[in-house]
């Protein structure tokens, strides 16, 4: 029997193509199984078939925005990413997710470019981070595993060093440099001529075997509200949706609600856990600056008292340059 996939049901997509798989039953951790987006111990994870979305071109670049803060604890950060839809791509926020047990991770969901076409890996939750792609999803996700913190007994530890955690808040924290190797750009798929160029590991082909839990009921209802919402589409924002993140799933106009940067308002220093282009621009000292006292800034020595006649100050090497003349292109 073929099932609908109910992130995309009743959809009819121009240049998509859904292949419905059958449903699955998949065991959870330890034989523990629970309905897809509804944790329920001890009962069996129905996963209606994932649909198959290829596209014939390629996602937009990640936008660049700050990752809001942490609501409570117990929530984990499932970072934004390019969807496909009626109407071309669109973004489906980063937010906060409550997850379906203790002990599991969100591993993303991300574009793949095989056989003529951009194929998206749906995420899922598992007892490990497997492959998305390699792509810098920023937030923790920088291309392989996750650094934004841990499970420790039953309870979540936040990494603060990219993670945007009120620490008079949270206490459940510590403190980790993090050394990015990820090439620092936005390219949102993997494959292809100008995609990412990564490969699973051992470890994340290990992961992706193991038993895998569908996203929440909370996730699927932000997709969808996500589909529905015209602002977000690539087209109508140009890459910049003016929803690039959520406190929580589905909470599109509340309090914390965070926008994309435009480009030419790119901060030269990223917030903890920022996710787009941000963390890639941000050096490892500045991602473990959470929570330490600032840096002192040592006090020039008074000049000393010219002798005798001043000298004449030096010609200039090159004339000066004309206004709006930049020495280095910014980006």
């Amino acid at each position: 029997m073929m099932n609908k996939f109910r992130y995309l049901s009743g959809s009819n997509f121009a240049r998509v193509r859904l292949l419905w798989a059958a449903g699955l039953v998949l065991p959870l951790l330890g034989g523990c199984v629970a309905t897809v987006g509804v944790p329920a111990p001890r009962a069996a994870i129905v996963v209606e078939g994932p649909a198959v979305v290829t596209a014939e071109l390629p996602p937009p670049p990640l936008p660049i925005y700050e990752q809001p803060p942490l609501p409570e604890p117990g929530y984990l950060w499932t970072p934004g990413y390019w969807h496909y839809g009626a109407a071309g791509y669109f973004w489906v926020p980063g937010t906060w997710v409550m997850p379906p047990r203790v002990g599991v991770l969100w591993t993303p969901g991300y574009w793949g470019y095989g056989g003529g076409v951009y194929v998206f890996h749906a995420g899922y939750w598992g007892l490990h981070i497997g492959f998305y792609g390699g792509v810098n999803y920023g937030g923790g996700y920088f291309g392989n595993g996750y650094a934004g913190g841990r499970w420790v007994n039953n309870s979540f530890a936040y990494n603060t060093s990219v993670t945007n955690v009120n620490t008079t808040v949270v206490h459940n924290t510590y403190n980790e440099t993090v050394i990015n190797n990820t090439t620092i750009n936005r390219v949102s798929y993997n494959g292809g001529a100008t995609g990412v160029h990564a490969v699973a590991t051992p470890a994340e082909s290990a992961a992706a075997t193991e038993p895998h839990a569908a996203p929440t009921t909370a996730q699927v209802q932000h997709f969808q509200a996500a589909s529905q919402n015209r602002s977000l589409q690539a087209s109508v924002n140009q890459g910049h949706p003016p929803i690039a993140a959520t406190p929580r799933p589905g909470a599109f106009n509340a309090p914390g609600v965070v926008a994309a940067h435009p480009p030419a308002a790119h901060p030269s220093a990223a917030a903890p856990g920022a996710p787009g282009a941000l963390p890639h621009t941000t050096p490892p000292q500045a991602m473990n600056s959470a929570n330490q006292p600032p840096a002192k800034v040592a006090t020039p020595a008074p000049a000393q008292r010219a002798q005798g006649k001043p000298k004449a100050a030096a010609k200039p090497k090159h004339p000066p340059r004309e206004p709006g003349q930049a020495k280095h292109e910014e980006k």
